[in-house]
């Protein structure tokens, strides 16, 4: 252990005391305050953070993939901030976090809470999405609305430091798991950059200045070293990470044999609170249906956006496809598939040992490997059998473009059932699962039996007819595994962020979305006028859409709209 990083620990401990202290003295109004500039100075470094975004992931200037680092960096951080200021304005007039917001019966003893759309601007720029966080079993609605704020329906009641270990792959996690810290748990927060992010340090330094100023915030890069003195000092409360179960093990547990030591005896070597996103092998299951050419070809393209949005460096990237060996379409679908992985921008695998994870799953898999071209990782592995428990694709977490098909016999609701069974049961990992249904399909199963279907899927994110990525971007739903991962099990991890209305006892989110693209979904009497989503892989004016998107995020104004929309109809 070198002096030098024992030094700066303590000094980063330190000041995380004391920034502890000058955050409880700052009540509700105060803090929404420092939201407001927090939003106003990451607007005003917009720019910069997609500049250098796009140079660490080797993106090109004018690449309209650059729309996945304006949505999700500034965008994603500008909206959640907005809307989480939103929940403390509620409070500091005295009424609840959840005022205003509807809540239902679902299945299982449980209510839901409608958290979108929930404005105007929801309903004019998601138009067709809607989302609702479910709570677990046996809460009342009564329970969801006296639960609801968390650590800041008691600012002054500081619970602590916590360490926050950011994420490499998305650039918006860090500082949105830093504003849940402080705002949720009530803690100040030293953040520590994931190596792959240092370039960023300026621009975090900048946007979190208003709680630099108090000490609540801390940024800062380091090694590993530095890291785990961190997690273990005394004057450390809490921590929370983004990123792989290794890592998570090796921080709980401890590294190599001392670690697997440690877990066999019960005796975890970190023995303070830790919460965790850590990612997943995530199934998008295909209900069978009489499908268009047109819909085969678009929901292939969602499928492949699933797998290929930042080359696959996703928690959440779908990596099993689950369709149904009956379904008359199922070689139409497939072959659309493989174009769309194809046909998909080419881009550089980016994030370290992409390739070679590419690599060990085409000879895992030879025989069954199909490089459908594009860029040389792209792999598509066939015939992955649900039934088998030893295959690696349903327990290792590629994090690159590799995409598995997997198949389960029946059509309707007992192809449905089937298919969430074995995700249940085989894929490793809660965070997030997909389903595709034609509306036609979904209304033949029977609103209830599909509810109660998507009750049954143990996931902390399902999504229908949208990526489980939209319940990222959406700041009022939930982020997190679902719950119940004991540490020695701990998959994709325990706890959630995001969260702006500061819900208790949350245990997933449910998003939907349109089965079809504005203008085929008006022809086909569904409310939704949603062009080719802005994070669609293939859209060719993201980038556009994502930088005027932020603009809107930070100052929403009518005025603003018709060049939102221009942009997104070229798409």
């Amino acid at each position: 252990m070198s002096t030098d990083n024992r030094d700066r620990a303590e000094r980063i401990v330190t000041r995380a005391r004391e920034g502890e202290q000058a955050w409880g003295r700052l009540g509700v109004a105060e803090r929404r305050a420092m939201l407001q500039r927090f939003v106003g100075l990451t607007r005003a470094r917009a720019a910069e953070w997609v500049e250098i975004a796009a140079r660490i992931k080797g993106l090109a200037a004018d690449s309209p993939l650059l729309g996945e680092e304006w949505m999700s960096g500034p965008w994603a951080t500008v909206h959640y901030a907005q809307h989480l200021s939103e929940t403390l304005e509620r409070m500091e007039r005295g009424r609840g976090p959840t005022d205003g917001f509807d809540v239902r019966d679902v299945p299982g003893d449980r209510v839901a809470v409608e958290v979108l759309p929930h404005s105007t601007w929801d309903r004019l720029l998601l138009s067709g999405f809607s989302a609702e966080v479910w709570c677990e079993p046996g809460v009342t609605e009564d329970d969801v609305r006296r639960h609801a704020g968390l650590g800041s329906a008691e600012p002054e009641k500081t619970r602590g430091t916590c360490l926050v270990l950011g994420a490499g792959n998305i650039f918006s996690i860090a500082p949105l798991d830093a504003l849940y810290v402080l705002h949720a748990d009530n803690r100040s927060v030293a953040l520590k950059l994931n190596p792959i992010t240092d370039d960023l340090l300026g621009v975090l330094e900048t946007i979190f200045a208003p709680y630099i100023e108090v000490g609540a915030v801390q940024v800062f890069t380091s090694d590993v070293e530095l890291g785990g003195i961190l997690a273990q000092h005394e004057g450390i409360d809490a921590v929370h990470m983004t990123g792989s179960e290794q890592t998570h093990d090796a921080i709980v547990w401890g590294p190599g044999e001392e670690g697997d030591a440690n877990k066999s005896a019960g005796t975890p070597r970190l023995t303070k609170p830790i919460s965790s996103e850590l990612g997943g092998v995530s199934p998008v299951i295909v209900v069978p249906g009489e499908w268009s050419r047109r819909d085969l070809e678009f929901q292939a393209q969602h499928v492949a956006t699933q797998r290929l949005h930042n080359s696959g460096a996703n928690c959440v990237a779908s990596q099993v496809v689950v369709v149904s060996e009956d379904w008359p379409q199922k070689r139409e679908f497939l072959a659309a598939l493989r174009r769309a992985l194809a046909d998909a921008p080419a881009r550089p695998a980016w994030y370290p040992g992409m390739a070679d994870r590419a690599e060990a799953a085409r000879s895992t898999y030879a025989g069954r490997t199909q490089a459908v071209g594009g860029t040389p990782e792209r792999t598509l592995l066939t015939g992955l059998d649900l039934t088998d428990a030893t295959e690696s694709a349903f327990s290792q977490e590629y994090f690159g473009p590799v995409l598995g098909v997997a198949e389960v016999a029946g059509t309707g609701a007992d192809f449905l059932a089937e298919a969430i069974e074995h995700a249940n049961q085989r894929l490793r990992g809660t965070l997030g699962a997909n389903v595709i249904v034609r509306p036609e399909d979904e209304q033949a199963i029977g609103a209830d039996r599909f509810e109660e279907l998507l009750a049954d899927l143990r996931y902390g994110t399902v999504a229908v007819n949208c990526w489980t990525a939209v319940g990222y971007l959406a700041p009022y739903a939930t982020w997190g595994a679902f719950p119940g991962h004991p540490l020695d099990d701990v998959q994709s991890g325990r706890g959630v962020v995001h969260n702006a209305l500061l819900l208790a006892d949350a245990e997933r989110t449910v998003v939907r979305g349109p089965f079809r693209p504005y203008p085929r979904s008006v022809l086909h009497r569904e409310m939704s006028l949603t062009p080719n989503p802005p994070w669609f892989v293939d859209n060719k004016t993201a980038a556009t859409t994502g930088r005027r998107l932020v603009d809107f995020a930070a100052a929403p104004a009518w005025r603003k709209l018709p060049g939102v929309f221009a942009s997104a109809l070229r798409g």
